[in-house]
């Protein structure tokens, strides 16, 4: 493969990479900020935008390095914006993904194995070394991104706090992070955060509208995508919607469940071809004992994510001692799930064993 062909880790399928992406829905308090910094001479070295995935996180990125690039003081009379012309020379070579004073720090391309590296290696941001010598001469700010911060090894992590102790002058290194729990402290602590929350209804329609994808059932989508457009896209572009439904007919025989169904959705899910849908059932089945355990809590759920689950949910989780049960077998299978998945145990004989365990609690609860 080619620098041009690589596959980018951050991009998701069937979506505008960020740089591309036009418009940003629903962020406007994380926009504005920042650009409150920005005017009042408060700019950090160090940015750290945070919040659930698929959310906006990354174009809030590139709109912002591609604003800083271009440097026209945008805002500073008048109303501020990020707002940058799309034919403004610096936006031009973003979004073409070629700035020479923009470096992008992601996962790397493993020759090897022709994949995408699991995580983002100290070799890749050692490249900063370069990247601050050359980006230097012309003497403009320099934008670092780090997408995802989460995916930062042990060594790389270090790395990247030494930048940020220690920033060359009028450089800005933003990191996106999904669960910056999981960072360094020292790392949290040398950002400014940036929070980005869930898409309500209208901003998540805008926001596929602008990927160029139309939902046929809107209700279920934002009931299951939880305000992530990424979620949404990914539902769509994978049956999603679809793969629920069939998990929630499956489960509505709940004390039992039906054997055959239950085989035939995990063969489906065996083979190189079925990886994807193999994932997408793990992380369905893990909103769904998730929608279980908050309607124990807070009752029958507003939005149905299939025709049927309120009702079923309803059923299966009618009070708090449920709730508290769901909750703690969505983490136990959580844990298995990743556990097997490591281990590359076979897909069939996972979920198999993740539906009789759903199986076995609803039995028990039956003889209570």
């Amino acid at each position: 493969m080619t620098d041009d062909t690589l596959p980018e880790p951050d991009r998701i399928e069937g979506a505008p990479h960020p740089r591309e992406t036009a418009r940003l829905f629903g962020q406007s308090k994380a926009e504005a900020d920042f650009l409150d910094a920005f005017q009042s001479g408060r700019m950090h070295s160090g940015w750290l935008i945070t919040g659930p995935r698929g959310v906006g996180k990354a174009t809030l990125a590139w709109k912002i390095a591609t604003f800083l690039l271009a440097d026209e003081g945008a805002g500073l009379f008048g109303d501020p914006t990020l707002y940058v012309d799309p034919e403004h020379p610096d936006a031009r070579l973003v979004h073409s993904g070629a700035h020479p004073r923009l470096s992008v720090i992601r996962r790397p391309w493993d020759e090897k194995t022709k994949k995408l590296r699991s995580e983002i290696t100290v070799d890749a941001v050692r490249t900063l070394k370069t990247f601050f010598q050359m980006s230097s001469a012309d003497g403009g700010r320099r934008v670092v991104i780090v997408d995802a911060a989460d995916e930062l090894n042990r060594n790389a992590a270090n790395a990247i706090l030494k930048e940020l102790e220690e920033p060359p002058a009028n450089t800005v290194i933003m990191l996106i992070a999904h669960q910056p729990s999981r960072l360094l402290p020292t790392i949290r602590s040398r950002c400014r955060e940036l929070r980005c929350g869930t898409l309500n209804a209208a901003d998540l329609q805008q926001a596929l509208e602008q990927s160029g994808h139309a939902a046929d059932n809107a209700e279920s989508l934002a009931a299951l995508a939880g305000g992530s457009a990424g979620d949404a896209i990914r539902l769509l572009n994978h049956d999603g919607l679809q793969l629920y439904g069939e998990l929630v007919k499956l489960f509505d025989g709940m004390p039992r469940i039906d054997r055959p169904a239950a085989l035939k959705l995990a063969d489906s899910c065996t083979g190189r071809a079925a990886d994807v849908r193999f994932g997408m059932t793990l992380d369905l089945i893990d909103l769904f004992l998730s929608r279980a355990a908050r309607a124990g809590l807070m009752g029958e759920p507003n939005a149905q994510g299939a025709m049927g689950e309120a009702r079923l949910l309803t059923r299966i989780s009618p009070d708090d001692r449920m709730a508290r049960k769901w909750a703690q077998l969505q983490q136990d299978l959580s844990n298995r799930s990743r556990h097997g998945r490591a281990v590359n145990l076979d897909p069939a004989a996972l979920i198999l064993d993740i539906i009789f365990k759903i199986e076995e609690t609803a039995l028990g609860v039956a003889a209570a």
